[in-house]
């Protein structure tokens, strides 16, 4: 049995996680040349002062779309921790 209504959400769901697959792509991606240029300039792998702008930044932004802060938060805390361990991997190469 088929749902016309459901399927038409399913499908839009489904072309949006596509669309969040590419540019979590295209940002690691940039993150990897931040992490060849910190590893090649000896910065730090993680700058904490820089996050907590883009926490801030992120959660207006989340309210703002009417998103829950809190999740906006987590979504970058686990994105970052990522690139974080990118960019120490990176470091320890050279």
């Amino acid at each position: 049995m088929s749902d016309e209504q459901l399927d038409g959400y399913r499908s839009s769901i489904d072309n949006i996680d596509a669309a969040l697959i590419h540019l979590l792509a295209e940002r690691f991606k940039i993150t990897q040349a931040v992490g060849h240029y910190k590893a090649e300039a000896g910065l730090p792998a993680a700058d904490p002062e820089r996050e907590a702008r883009q926490i801030a930044r992120l959660r207006s932004l989340a309210e703002d779309a009417g998103l829950d802060p809190v999740f906006s938060e987590k979504y970058f805390r686990f994105i970052v921790a990522e690139v974080i361990h990118h960019h120490q991997r990176i470091a320890e190469q050279r």
